[in-house]
């Protein structure tokens, strides 16, 4: 029987298995999709299925940098135990690595070779999911390059090299000596992973988020009772201190606690004898955004006792 794309999507999809594994499975039960599925789980590679229903949220955040270019990847599991495995570890930071030469692209990282297999990225991810007996997620992918200067990076909360709860890249485009430039980038990534900005600069904040906190402090202003014009001078104000909690460049830097951080870039810059432009950065951290499971563990432990 002939193996259509068609029939190993289905396998996929029933079975959660990689596609080369899928397409193993069909060839060697000729073309039979129930069989495959009991050869998938002969092979250990169909359990995948039922763990890819769990809520993963932990796990860890990589970084890797490589020249003027670096990424930054989010691969998740169901629990922090999984997060000090070895294999596990060893396995992030080559998706890292991976993901440095996909220019932090999610689609072309997965699609891309994994390293000693013949399976794709995620394809091991599945894999790793029927070897490590937990669901896993490569959540998301992101990353910075330069003509000129450097990437830097910083993890907190570090489990091990490049590896831990909170990653953060930064791109300083600038021809001044390289030492310096990963000396000052290390301190704004170690900056930014403590604050959270939401933009680099103020043109690069979201709009939306301007207006929404303009409409806010607009409500707060009119409730004072006090004249149009006085209302206006207070909103100004009041957007300048959102700017310097929510902006990179705008907030107090962390570091020596009184300089503006575009102060801080400026002062490197004319050391240096160079122009400093910061580029942009990236911010990961574990698990933000994910919606995790609620669990009543008395109802749990009642359901296992009526099985």
């Amino acid at each position: 029987m002939a193996i259509t794309a068609a029939l190993v999507k289905e396998l996929r999809e029933t079975t959660g298995a990689g596609m080369m594994d899928c397409k193993k499975a069909l060839s060697e039960t000729d073309g039979n999709l129930e069989a495959a599925v009991d050869w998938l789980r002969t092979k250990g590679l169909a359990a995948a299925a039922k763990k890819a229903g769990r809520v993963a949220a932990e796990g860890l955040v990589a970084v890797a940098v490589d020249g003027t270019k670096g990424a930054v990847v989010e691969l998740n599991s169901e629990t922090d135990f999984v997060s000090r495995n070895e294999d596990f570890q060893k396995f992030v930071s080559e998706i890292a690595v991976q993901a440095v030469s996909a220019n932090g692209d999610i689609d072309t990282l997965k699609a891309a070779a994994f390293p000693g297999t013949s399976r794709n990225v995620e394809e091991q991810v599945t894999h790793m999911i029927a070897t490590i007996g937990e669901n896993m997620s490569l959540r998301r992918s992101a990353g910075l390059s330069v003509e000129k200067g450097v990437v830097a990076s910083y993890i907190h909360s570090a489990v091990a090299a490049n590896l831990g709860k909170i990653g953060v890249l930064v791109a300083l485009e600038s021809e001044a000596d390289v030492a310096v430039l990963e000396g000052l980038g290390k301190q704004i990534a170690m900056h930014i992973a403590a604050t959270n900005p939401a933009s680099a600069t103020v043109d690069d904040l979201d709009p939306e988020l301007v207006e929404r906190e303009k409409a806010v402090l607009t409500e707060q202003a009119k409730e004072s009772g006090r004249p149009a014009e006085i209302i206006e001078k207070m909103i100004e104000g009041r957007i300048r201190k959102y700017y310097e909690q929510v902006v990179l460049v705008e907030q107090t830097f962390v570091i020596d606690g009184e300089s503006k951080v575009k102060a801080v870039i400026e002062n490197a810059a004319k050391e240096a004898g160079k122009p400093i432009t910061l580029k942009g950065f990236v911010r990961f951290e574990l698990g933000e955004g994910i919606e995790r499971e609620e669990k009543d563990f008395a109802a749990e432990v009642a359901e296992q006792l009526n099985k």
